[in-house]
């Protein structure tokens, strides 16, 4: 039994909610998404609610509960408040810079790592060792932090490199002499 496919979504004020057949579109102040849903599961709207249930009792209808449920409301939350990663930059030398619609990040390497910006994507630097990824797509948000991380990810000894800004990076113990 799914405990997190019980609970309804909560849809609200200011955002429209649209269930056609399978596929759910949200549009909000950010903007418009929507999910196309498996047909294992059900989804009904009613008073602001939003309610997802298995179709039959197979496996999967019970796996794609939670699921279905769980993308409901990321759409709910990314079209009402948006989804937003943060990123640090530790290392001497380690920097990044948005330049128009390319983050610049030198990491030590011999060249400059240019990442093009994707659409739906924004990017801030207020401080040249600290990187603000958002937009209203949580998976998508979470992809291009994930790739920026992947250019120089943090190593054990010193901690040097790009880590996500609530990551506890665990440290080992040099050599002895």
């Amino acid at each position: 039994m799914s405990r997190v496919g019980k609970n309804p979504v909560e849809v609200p004020s200011g955002v429209e909610l649209k269930i056609d057949g399978n596929v759910v579109s949200a549009k909000g102040k950010l903007g418009e998404l929507s999910f196309a849903a498996t047909d294992d599961v059900n989804i009904t709207l009613d008073e602001g609610k939003v309610t997802v249930t298995p179709a039959n009792d197979s496996k999967r209808a019970r796996s794609m509960w939670g699921t279905a449920r769980s993308r409901v409301q990321n759409l709910v939350t990314g079209v009402s408040e948006g989804y937003t990663k943060n990123l640090e930059i530790n290392g001497v030398g380690y920097r990044a810079a948005v330049q128009g619609n390319t983050l610049n990040l030198q990491l030590g390497y011999s060249h400059d790592v240019l990442f093009p910006i994707p659409e739906g994507i924004t990017i801030k630097c207020e401080k040249p060792t600290a990187v603000a990824v958002s937009g209203i797509d949580k998976q998508k948000v979470g992809q291009v932090a994930a790739v920026i991380r992947g250019y120089r990810p943090p190593e054990p000894y010193k901690g040097k490199g790009v880590k996500y800004s609530d990551e506890v990076i665990l440290r080992k113990e040099g050599k002895k002499k």
